[in-house]
């Protein structure tokens, strides 16, 4: 009798603990936590938000939660950490972080260009070799305009200080950077839109190289969609997302108007500040929206990581999988 009663309590107990399980899966599972920046560059995640693409792909027994961050490196410390399942980000960052912890993914392009590098008034710079002992703002150590200012630097044989080189990198938040243009604090910015255009229409900035001319040009790859795996793992949560994010690539693509005004919109809902309409749509045309990935671009920019010191090698296969556009 006794041991009937024991029998029975460790059978109750593991119903219970199967069950907690789970619940606690089931509930996992009907959250989805989307992440990006509150950038011109992000315009793709911003419209499939505006446009209900996530909830309509997702159904109605998903709550969307959303987490909006300033560069790179915050945006992969809170996916390591599951504040962010999948969203939007700079592949610079992202294969950065990929190196050393291989469990995020690389699974759709989002925007190709999106980034120039522009000179201050007075600085003397009229061209990229004009750089030499100069400093030039960037939005993050390891961010992907970092990387790209050091490709277009060894077209002129420049190097940065931190590589023995004379070009002195400063670390400053792209919305920041207008400020350290007046105050005369960098000689340049290697930024993305829409603060490329405000640098040269707010502080008098000089265009150096248009998002055509910097780094790989129209192949520079600026923002992809990067998931974590345990996300990935909800095969239906994962294609639903896609879905959403090619929906609103195609939209921007056949309405860049309503979708600069959606950009707009949105980002004043965030920070209570309007862009003007003419800054944006300006630059806008500065970008491609894709769901495209040029593999060859991501490899190089592994590359130039490694030789700048910020991961301790190159290999970054099995970062890339685009399987669930296809």
């Amino acid at each position: 009798m006794k041991k009937a009663t024991i029998t029975a309590f460790i059978f109750i107990l593991l119903i219970g603990v199967l069950s907690a399980c789970s619940g606690g899966n089931k509930s996992d599972s009907k959250t989805v936590k989307i992440g990006y920046f509150p950038n011109l560059t992000h315009i793709a995640t911003i419209v499939a938000l505006e446009n209900g693409y996530f909830k309509e792909e997702f159904g109605d027994d998903v709550t969307i939660e959303t987490k909006t961050v300033s560069n790179g490196g915050l945006f992969m410390e809170a996916m390591t950490t599951k504040s962010i399942d999948v969203g939007t980000v700079g592949p610079g960052p992202l294969l950065n972080f990929y190196v050393k912890n291989p469990t995020f993914r690389l699974i759709s392009g989002a925007v190709n260009g999106g980034a120039v590098l522009v000179a201050s008034e007075g600085s003397g710079i009229s061209e990229l070799a004009d750089l030499d002992g100069k400093k030039v703002a960037i939005p993050v150590v390891g961010s992907t305009q970092d990387v790209m200012l050091r490709k277009a630097l060894k077209e002129v044989n420049l190097e940065t200080t931190t590589n023995g080189g004379t070009v002195e990198l400063f670390a400053a938040a792209p919305a920041d950077t207008a400020t350290l243009f007046v105050q005369k604090s960098v000689d340049a910015a290697a930024t993305q839109e829409p603060w490329g255009n405000i640098l040269e229409t707010q502080a008098n900035g000089k265009l150096i190289l248009d998002w055509d001319e910097f780094a790989w040009g129209k192949e520079s790859t600026n923002t992809v969609v990067a998931a974590s795996d345990d996300f990935l793992k909800n095969k239906e949560l994962s294609a639903s997302y896609i879905k959403a994010h090619k929906r609103a690539v195609e939209f921007i693509q056949q309405n860049p108007e309503k979708a600069q005004d959606l950009v707009i919109k949105h980002l004043k809902d965030l920070t209570g500040k309007e862009i003007n309409k003419e800054d944006t749509a300006a630059a806008f045309k500065r970008l491609e929206v894709t769901t495209d990935v040029n593999e060859q671009v991501i490899q190089e920019m592994a590359d130039i990581s490694k030789e700048a010191g910020y991961v301790t090698n190159n290999d970054i296969k099995g970062l890339i999988d685009l399987s669930l556009l296809k």
